[in-house]
């Protein structure tokens, strides 16, 4: 057994739950809901059961790592090739509409 602490969820309602987080459901959804969470509930009790005293906590099932290559300078796009396109522009630079007043 663990020795992690954990509340007594045994018995979550889902409308009690929606109405805390201002969700409006219908019946029907409070019943799909309410089976989904039994079973999840259900599921974790069955992990509680195990001995995983041996066992280190992880974040991915598999090794996950990144990839780096190393930074290298390449040469960017010319200023006056991405102003081709631009609809306006002044000093060089793109003019956007004024969305503050």
């Amino acid at each position: 057994m663990s020795d992690i602490k954990t509340p007594d969820v045994d018995n979550i309602d889902v409308a009690y739950v929606a109405n805390l987080a201002r969700l409006r459901l219908t019946d029907a959804e409070i019943e799909t809901f309410q089976v989904q969470l039994n079973r999840i509930v259900d599921y974790i009790t069955k992990i509680r059961e195990l001995d995983l005293s041996g066992i280190e906590p992880t974040s991915h099932a598999i090794s996950v790592q990144n990839v780096f290559r190393e930074d290298e300078v390449k040469p960017g796009l010319d200023r006056g090739k991405a102003l081709e396109n631009a609809p306006a522009s002044v000093n060089g630079q793109f003019k956007v509409p004024r969305i503050i007043e």
